[in-house]
């Protein structure tokens, strides 16, 4: 036969497709609603630190509670341990800790990591590697990590052929985990738990940072932002002026944002989605 004939039309809330498969007429609907973020709040903000840099709690600590804003700290054990009652300051001010890690492993190719590369990795070897970091923020901290920012934004470990995937560890263990340097925020209607987006907010100026944050929320995202010191703008380095402001305006009621940590927002996501029969879910196996 010529050019094969196909026709449909909508029977009983059905999109019958002659010569295809029917599905239902609602479901590019469903998936276009928006998501539904707590009254009056049209998109959400988590603040992250990475690798327990000592700035974290010597500068950071007191600016953060000052202008009333909970954040996230993703840690390394041994750089906790060279400012411990600091950190234990922290977690008594109600900010979340979360894994980073035990040894910080990237790729080999930065020559910080070379003796401990994710080239040379097994997954066994990876998620030993989280357990016993897990172990240790419980053991120095007294807290259970919930969420996780892979090193370097890296999720791979092996060579070539045997290259293989850690974020299905990572989902196995925590509630987010986080990447870095992505290009764009997180859609919470659809975004995967185990690779949420992070966006790199050191050495911006507040000018900066508000421009992102209201591209999140005029499409109704969460964005992640990911600093690691806290002191003068530089390498590396969230500027205390500029990271004061995103606060200030971020607890603004005016602007209809919800700045929370990783842990609190991913759980609300989690939560509206298990509602709805959200996307993915089904295959989270994560113990809440």
């Amino acid at each position: 036969m010529g050019q094969r004939f196909m026709a449909a039309m909508a029977v009983g809330g059905f999109l019958v497709m002659l010569g295809g498969a029917a599905t239902p007429a609602s479901a590019g609907a469903e998936e276009n609603k928006p998501f539904q973020w707590p009254a009056g709040r049209r998109a959400a903000i988590s603040l992250s630190f990475d690798d327990a840099r000592t700035s974290q709690p010597d500068v950071g600590l007191a600016l953060l509670d000052r202008m009333g804003v909970k954040a996230t700290f993703f840690v390394t054990p041994a750089n906790v341990e060279k400012r411990l009652e600091g950190w234990k300051k922290i977690v008594a001010s109600g900010h979340e800790i979360a894994n980073h890690s035990l040894t910080h492993p990237c790729s080999g190719n930065f020559l910080f990591s070379r003796a401990n590369a994710l080239e040379d990795y097994t997954l066994e070897r990876m998620a030993k590697e989280l357990d016993d970091a897990n172990a240790e923020i419980a053991r120095l901290l007294g807290v259970k990590a919930r969420t996780f920012a892979y090193p370097c934004g890296q999720k791979f470990v092996g060579r070539g052929r045997r290259v293989k995937s850690y974020v299905p560890l990572a989902a196995e263990r925590f509630r987010v985990a986080r990447g870095y340097l992505e290009e764009t925020a997180n859609d919470p209607a659809y975004f995967d738990f185990a690779q949420a987006a992070g966006t790199g907010f050191d050495d911006m100026d507040f000018p900066q940072m508000k421009q992102l944050v209201s591209q999140a929320a005029e499409e109704g995202r969460w964005i992640i932002f990911v600093g690691h010191e806290i002191g003068s703008k530089g390498f590396q380095v969230t500027d205390t002026g500029a990271l004061e402001a995103l606060c200030r305006y971020a607890k603004d009621p005016a602007n209809g944002l919800w700045i929370d940590t990783v842990e609190s927002i991913g759980r609300y996501i989690e939560q509206q989605r298990g509602k709805s029969g959200g996307r993915g879910l089904e295959a989270r196996g994560w113990d809440r």
